[in-house]
């Protein structure tokens, strides 16, 4: 996170990443449910961070494997050291078939020296499989791993494809670190061959998607039966500028050096032949060099910040008008960003559910409802500190339906967002804080053969932090993210699954600034508690790490 004043003396130690890029999270050691409660470690932090650390970790608990036959792909082996993308082919697995259980994403990485977080993306085929972005090194080394589920994505592996991968990066006399990776598919073979798709169950399907498209010159044109249609948009702000701390942003009056003229409200907007068809509120990420703090981020990152997940929108309403066989325009746009201003990247999969008893499968749109969006910023001046209250939303509600094979399909998707923060600053920005929070309130209604069936979202995201740099260059940054969110299912009003999550960062980290490396004399403790639980079941990790040595390790449930 690049911040005025106080990034301007911090040069070489924050993040400089100039290319958007994504993933998903390092794997945790424990396992879901195990009962295990392994606590403090034996091990004695130092006084002070040292010229190594502990392996980036983060308590997200590990993928669950099928226990079936697999096969392997190494996908992508390579170096980066600037910005040219790796090419290369991916072939299908031969030994596992076309039907699989599961397939994992695993990408290990290696780094030393001194070196920027940096961005990256995976696209095989053009479809968007990985977005990732990286730890910074100790002197000594590091290594790191990411795994992530896509079996989402298997129609994309059933074929030859192009391979570009590209995590953006400089190497030269001051910034020595090269950043070796490897990405690895694993197939897990279904135990036995898939039986014929189903029709007449209305609902949200856990299988995989028939067909994952990508748009084409900013147009799709789907399959003429599609009975289920989702985008999946990976909207990050990044790029070096103020978009990558796009919640800090002030209007044009108030004296601080990221405006945007409408203030700090963000909202990611989809619309089909203009139409809006989807309406998110974007996560806060903080990459690892980010709060002009990165000694907060060496072992534990941020929520998301390796595995940048993208915002999901059901388009089903929609589908009766896209089903025509002709392609039709989607546009994705960041509701804020002060015009002309770059720093944030929109890629998108559209991912395909057809009905394998109609070759066409006709509807209509029925109802679109949109609210009048809400942004105010107020600023208020003062001595010594400035004030932005900021409160926005928007609320919007599509329906649409499709005679299908088993008859007519409903589907009705409402969406809410809510933002409220309060962002004080001093003369000059040696103090800067914020306390934020976003709500992304959804609800999908599919209403066809047999009781309706809904799926309520509530997504909750929380940053409440400051950043003080004192008269003997000693910079100090107390933050806490929250990444939560509830979702519950049920069919004929009786609820059928649920589920909590409840992922939480805490760090305290100080360091003199405006010195070499070997003088910052840096301190600090970082937290995160990943909770997840519900109708399948518990899982439960804390991590805590002092001076980047890892302290506890506890797991719950």
């Amino acid at each position: 996170m690049r911040r005025p004043v106080i990034m301007s003396m911090l040069t070489g130690v924050i993040l400089a990443a100039s290319t958007l890029l994504g993933a998903g999270p390092a794997p945790a050691a424990a396992l879901p449910g195990t009962g295990s409660s392994a606590g403090a470690m034996s091990v004695e932090p130092p006084a002070e961070f040292g010229t190594d650390w502990h392996d980036p970790l983060t308590a997200a608990p590990p993928l669950a494997k099928p226990a079936t036959k697999s096969c392997q792909v190494t996908v992508a082996e390579t170096q980066f050291r600037d910005y040219t993308p790796y090419k290369g082919t991916f072939a299908p697995p031969s030994g596992c078939g076309d039907n699989w259980t599961k397939v994992v994403l695993r990408l290990d990485g290696k780094v030393k020296g001194r070196q920027y977080d940096r961005l990256g993306y995976l696209h095989i085929g053009g479809v968007e499989v990985l977005r990732t972005s990286t730890p910074e090194p100790s002197p000594d080394g590091i290594a790191w791993s990411v795994e992530k589920d896509v079996t989402r994505y298997s129609d994309t592996f059933r074929q030859s494809r192009d391979v570009e991968m590209l995590i953006g990066n400089t190497v030269d006399e001051t910034y020595t670190g090269v950043i070796d990776v490897k990405v690895v598919l694993t197939f897990y073979a279904a135990k036995k061959p898939a039986p014929p798709t189903k029709s007449g169950t209305p609902g949200r399907s856990t299988a995989a998607p028939d067909r994952v498209l990508t748009l084409q010159d900013g147009t799709l044109t789907a399959p003429r039966n599609s009975e289920r249609i989702v985008a999946e948009v990976y909207a990050t702000g990044s790029g070096g500028g103020c978009e990558e701390f796009w919640y800090l942003t002030v209007p044009d009056a108030a004296p601080y050096s990221c405006k945007a003229a409408n203030g700090p409200y963000r909202e990611v907007q989809v619309k089909v032949d203009g139409q809006l068809a989807g309406i998110a509120a974007p996560f806060p990420t903080v990459w690892t060099g980010g709060w002009s703090n990165p000694f907060l981020w060496y072992v534990i990152p941020g929520p998301r910040a390796f595995d940048v997940r993208p915002i999901e929108y059901d388009l089903t309403p929609f589908a009766g008008l896209l089903n025509d066989g002709r392609p039709h325009q989607v546009d994705v746009s960041v509701v804020g960003v002060p015009e002309g201003q770059s720093g944030w990247s929109t890629p998108v999969n559209v991912l395909v559910w057809q009905d394998a008893g109609r070759a066409h499968v006709t509807g209509a749109v029925t109802r679109i409802k949109a609210g009048d969006p809400a942004n105010s910023s107020t600023y208020t001046p003062g001595s010594p500190e400035y004030r932005l209250d900021t409160e926005g939303g928007h609320r919007l509600t599509v329906a649409g339906y499709l005679d299908t094979s088993h008859g007519r399909v409903t589907t009705t998707v409402s969406r809410d967002l809510a933002n409220t923060s309060v962002h004080r600053w001093t003369e000059g920005e040696n103090t800067d804080g914020l306390e934020a929070g976003w709500t992304d309130d959804e609800t999908v209604t599919v209403d066809g053969r047999g009781p309706a069936v809904t799926t309520r979202t509530h997504r909750t995201y929380t940053m409440d932090g400051t950043t003080t740099l004192g008269a003997d260059d000693r910079l100090r940054t107390v933050l806490t993210i929250g990444d939560r969110a509830s979702v519950d299912a049920s069919r004929g009003g009786r609820r059928t699954s649920w589920s909590r999550l409840d992922d939480t960062y805490t760090g305290d980290a100080t360091y003199t600034a405006n010195v070499p490396r070997d003088q910052r004399h840096a301190v600090g403790t970082t937290k995160e508690r990943y909770r997840l639980y519900g109708s399948a079941g518990c899982y439960d990790r804390g991590l805590v790490t002092v001076q980047g040595v890892l302290t506890e390790d506890r797991s719950r449930c």
